[in-house]
């Protein structure tokens, strides 16, 4: 999935493509944020809007003879047109994404560019759909393994089916998004860098419930799904409303088990002993952190900046994440002594490998060299098995380059559309990862040197 972005904040042009792993990386106020929220929005939001059009004759088929077929290689074959109709309109909805101006947004474009040849419509699909009055099903959405046709089947008689064809519609588009996409559009989850934040201040940060009843209590029933859904992101940006919201919903939450808890225990072990403890959340919904072999209980105002930094990610972990999944972490470094960044680099490259998508943007050196030495160490030569044990990596750890994206965020020069000549401006340029030496980040190797340079005038300039 490449993304395209012109006249988004400060970036004037740029593209990216997301990796298994991919990397923001530079100096402040430089766009990564801006890329990550535009992204984090038309995934959780920006979905809604890929229109796909069920021709009216299947639906009175489906009403008339209770079962209809779908084609679905024929709106697998639209996905350019459908993606670049839904990223329009999209694009309209930045301010809300951002809650801020329209001013702002006038000459952007947002873009999701889908390789067909990417596509990997589902084998096999089964869905089925209730009434909400009576809870009794309805109708059923399946498509077997070796075939490309949907079939939809009413499961009630023919004098009982006054159904909506609206409802029918949304049903039957959503499952083709489903099976078409599903594996080109991730589930996303984001730690904004505002997340602190909204673990300190959980209690009194409820206005999403409140306004949302507000809503529904004036509306009369006269709901317009679009408005109501935006109507809450007016003064927060979507990913910190996401961040308040998640925090908010921690003693439902912790009734799941994520396929981590359930498969892969030993991240969460990782977890813990980063943290150096676990976090609870009491049937009054109370929140605290409990040191490792301590009998004490710690609320969030006691306990230290990293453990809060921190929360969001541990009860993803352990609750929410799924295989296929995109964990979007804006500068995961946030509060973290050196040598929790690294523990963090090596978490990350453990949750790609065992099928986790992981979007970051950082600032800092120790965990980007980190991923490197990831990078270098997955190699099947002598040395580097014995360098990996005596350090103390697990082959979980390691992680191919080519499952690694970086972009960095800064000026460089620009081939604009409709120009001839190249323009500096904001832009991502990609930087190179090479399999024996890593990734090459400039913005981090320039800055480093200039420090060892004032230190050697410091040390040997008298001399």
């Amino acid at each position: 999935m490449k993304i395209q972005i012109k006249n988004l904040g400060v970036l004037k042009q740029a593209e990216f493509t997301l990796g298994d792993l991919t990397i923001l990386c530079g100096g402040n106020n430089t766009g990564k944020t801006y890329a990550t929220y535009a992204l984090f929005g038309f995934l959780q939001i920006g979905k809604e809007m890929l229109s796909i059009k069920i021709h009216d004759d299947k639906i009175q088929q489906l009403l008339a003879d209770g079962v209809t077929h779908i084609d679905v290689s024929e709106y697998a074959a639209q996905t350019g047109q459908i993606f670049a109709a839904g990223c329009q309109a999209y694009t309209k909805q930045l301010p809300k994404i951002f809650a801020t101006s329209k001013e702002r947004f006038t000459e952007t474009e947002f873009q999701v560019i889908m390789d067909t040849k990417d596509i990997q419509i589902k084998v096999g699909y089964d869905r089925k759909l209730r009434t909400f009055d009576t809870d009794t099903e309805f109708f059923s959405i399946s498509k077997t393994e070796d075939s490309t046709d949907l079939v939809i089947t009413l499961l009630i008689e023919k004098e009982e089916r006054k159904i909506s064809t609206d409802v029918i519609t949304y049903y039957i588009a959503n499952s083709l998004k489903d099976i078409i996409w599903a594996t080109l559009l991730p589930r996303p989850f984001i730690a904004s860098a505002e997340r602190t934040g909204a673990v300190v201040f959980r209690k009194e940060l409820n206005f999403a419930r409140s306004r949302l009843l507000d809503t529904l209590i004036r509306t009369d029933n006269e709901v317009n799904p679009m408005e109501l859904l935006f109507k809450n992101y007016q003064d927060y940006a979507l990913p910190v409303k996401t961040n308040v919201d998640f925090t908010q919903q921690l003693e439902g939450i912790i009734r799941q088990s994520s396929f981590l808890a359930e498969k892969h225990p030993e991240v969460l072990d990782h977890f813990t002993d980063m943290i150096g403890g676990k976090y609870i959340v009491t049937s009054n919904d109370e929140l605290y952190y409990v040191p490792t072999g301590k009998e004490i209980k710690l609320t969030m105002d006691e306990s230290s900046s990293a453990v809060r930094s921190l929360l969001d990610l541990g009860f993803y972990l352990r609750h929410v994440a799924q295989p296929g999944d995109l964990l979007m972490i804006d500068e995961p470094e946030l509060n973290l002594h050196p040598e929790n960044q690294r523990r963090v680099a090596r978490l990350l490259a453990r949750l790609v490998n065992l099928g986790i998508k992981v979007f970051i943007t950082t600032h800092s050196d120790y965990i980007v060299k980190e991923l490197n030495t990831l990078i270098m160490l997955n190699h099947d030569k002598p040395h580097l098995k014995r360098i990996a044990e005596i350090e103390g990596y697990q082959p979980e750890e390691l992680i191919s380059s080519e499952k690694v994206k970086v972009y960095i965020a800064e000026e460089a020069l620009v081939r604009l559309e409709g120009k001839q000549e190249q323009t500096k401006c904001q832009t991502l340029t990609p930087a190179n990862i090479y399999p024996e030496l890593g990734i090459e980040v400039r913005s981090f190797d320039t800055t480093i040197g200039t420090m060892n340079r004032i230190q050697e005038s410091i040390v040997w300039g008298g001399e």
